[in-house]
């Protein structure tokens, strides 16, 4: 099968030709269909995040086509279509495990950073922590929902969820051009901000519902009740606290940061918060594609064939889309 690799010395991706995996006990085999690119991926190409093994395939937004099982695998029946995200598999038995906190487990296994994944034609997954997905969304469209869907929904929910009446998303990209559309579906009210002079950026924003739309060194029209942060900028936290109202909470929603900054004390008092968003867990996954049966949400995609990989990590690295990037093998 062909598949794009890590080349750690080079810094980008290389075409690899490997035979198609076996699946093993809890496994299915699934023919790749798309595969969303994650600012994520950028972190593990780029070295960011340490390296957990060598020649590695990145991919955590994987939809495909089940073709194969292992030893106990019965959940997915063959042809079944399903997604598989970030968190590949958790232990079950360490204190964040039985405190239903699987995202926070001791010994996780993450697909496209301990596994292989969907940068290819084939990819293994634990069906256990793979998900089904709404019928109505087609392969290109649902793909950035494992990753920029999930993690957004989460971010969303420690954000307050509902309870948020006025939020910012920092950080215009996959995460948040989804987040936009669930809370405007839900009657909220959302601020987005982009990198300075981005107009189309803001434009796209506006156009998905956002009541406003400004650079990141701006101040939004009105006090906000959360902020969430998509982009990896860690200048962006005492600049999202400076926006939000007292009691209110900041969220990291992004696995890797540039290092934060000194500020005010004056800025946190007043009972706000900052908190980050570690990984999914299962339940996050059920919730949220239950809550896209209600509610609405149309991804925005630019497509890429599987050879066009570098391309692809280069437009998410440069923020020049709308939306997400989407490898088709």
């Amino acid at each position: 099968m062909r598949a794009m690799a890590v080349d750690r010395a080079a810094g980008r991706l290389r075409e690899v030709r490997r035979p198609v995996p076996v699946p093993g006990r809890h496994e299915v085999l699934v023919r790749v269909r798309a595969c969303g690119v994650c600012r994520t991926d950028l972190h593990v190409i780029d070295g960011e995040l340490p390296p957990h093994r060598e020649d590695l395939v990145p991919g955590h937004e994987v939809v495909g086509e089940v073709v194969g099982r292992g030893e106990g695998a019965t959940r997915f029946a063959p042809g079944t279509r399903i997604g598989i995200p970030w968190l590949g598999r958790a232990c079950g038995q360490c204190p964040y495990c039985r405190a239903q906190r699987e995202n926070l487990c001791d010994e996780p296994l993450f697909t496209g950073y301990d596994r292989d994944g969907g940068y290819a034609e084939y990819a293994l997954a634990d069906e256990r922590f793979c998900f089904a997905l709404p019928e109505h969304l087609d392969d290109l469209h649902a793909a950035p929902l494992l990753c920029a869907g999930l993690i957004g929904f989460r971010t969303w929910r420690l954000a307050g969820g509902t309870t948020a009446r006025r939020i910012g998303l920092w950080g215009f990209g996959a995460a948040a051009h989804i987040v936009c559309q669930l809370a405007v579906g839900q009657g909220q009210e959302v601020h987005a901000f982009t990198r300075p002079g981005d107009a189309a950026g803001q434009a796209f924003a506006r156009s998905l519902g956002a009541a406003w739309a400004g650079s990141s060194d701006e101040r939004p029209p009105q006090v906000l009740d959360a902020a969430l942060i998509f982009a990896p900028a860690g200048p962006l936290v005492p600049a999202a606290l400076a926006t939000v109202r007292k009691g209110g909470v900041v969220v990291c929603g992004g696995i890797h940061m540039s290092d934060i900054p000194a500020f005010p004390y004056a800025l946190l008092w007043g009972e706000r918060e900052v908190r980050s968003v570690a990984n999914l867990t299962r339940a996050d996954g059920e919730d949220f594609f239950a809550l896209l049966e209600r509610v609405p949400v149309r991804t925005h995609v630019q497509r890429f064939a599987l050879a066009d990989a570098n391309a692809a990590v280069e437009a998410v690295r440069d923020g020049r889309l709308e939306g997400a990037a989407v490898l088709v093998p």
